[in-house]
């Protein structure tokens, strides 16, 4: 079930094997942080020497399963600022395209911190348990998970939870926000008028902490449709770490289908 255990090949030519790969899938496919990270990790692990990571935009083209082909490549690197491409291959096929932004500090010309988090019903050690799936392996049972909104049930189309994650790792803090970012289902499932699946199309995200932490673990998410119609949500995500600093802004174009 580690995250370690799972980016252990990465890395490496041809097709590779990933372990305990059923734990963190979601349906036939793994969940978008984690098979984003394992696209973050091939960049520095085939490249390396990188600046600190900025932001990035991945297309989940296609189910990613237990067996994946990676590779990695410079796209362009100036003077501060490096782009990485980073693929996942399935079955020969493409199945995930990231652009990873990499971006060395420079002298600021304009400092403005990200917002703090308003309108938090409940903390992290207060807020009511999620209980995880009743049967079969899925993602979520890697994290605790509590509510951080008195919401259930339909309504504005918005979903806000704290988590972390149950099991310890050495992932280094950008690559821990890659995999937790994309944790919580798209906030238009509150305004499904009839259940059905969810998935994600692609991501955006940009850090806005460039020495991101948090205390014991625990992150503050939220995911809140801005528009939905035609079977599609265009979702704007944002992370927060415990003491209410945002850590990560992104946007995403999820398919509601039923």
């Amino acid at each position: 079930m580690s995250i370690m255990e799972l980016l252990e090949p990465v890395g490496r030519d041809g097709v590779q094997t990933l372990p305990h790969a059923e734990n963190w899938m979601q349906g036939r496919t793994f969940y978008g942080g984690a098979s984003t990270l394992i696209a973050y990790t091939d960049a520095q692990r085939r490249i390396g020497d990188l600046p600190p990571l900025r932001g990035a935009q991945v297309d989940f083209v296609a189910p990613v399963g237990g067996e994946v082909e990676t590779r990695s490549e410079i796209i362009r690197q100036g003077k501060s600022v490096t782009h990485v491409r980073s693929d996942i291959l399935c079955g020969g096929k493409l199945a995930l395209t990231a652009i990873f932004l990499f971006g060395a500090a420079r002298e600021p010309n304009a400092v403005h911190p990200g917002p703090q988090v308003e309108d938090i019903a409940n903390g992290y050690d207060s807020g009511e348990p999620v209980p995880g799936p009743k049967e079969g392996k899925h993602f979520i049972q890697n994290y605790e998970i509590r509510r951080a909104q008195e919401l259930q049930g339909s309504g504005p189309p918005l979903v806000r939870r704290w988590f972390r994650l149950k099991e310890p790792h050495d992932l280094d803090p950008m690559a821990e926000l890659i995999l937790v970012g994309d944790t919580l289902p798209p906030g238009s499932m509150r305004a499904m008028q009839r259940q059905g699946p969810l998935s994600s199309i692609n991501w955006s995200f940009n850090f806005l902490d460039p020495n991101p932490s948090t205390t014991d673990g625990w992150y503050l998410a939220e995911t809140a449709s801005q528009w939905a119609d035609e079977g599609f949500s265009s979702e704007r995500l944002r992370l927060w770490n415990a003491d209410g600093r945002q850590l990560l802004d992104g946007i995403q174009c999820a398919a509601i289908f039923g």
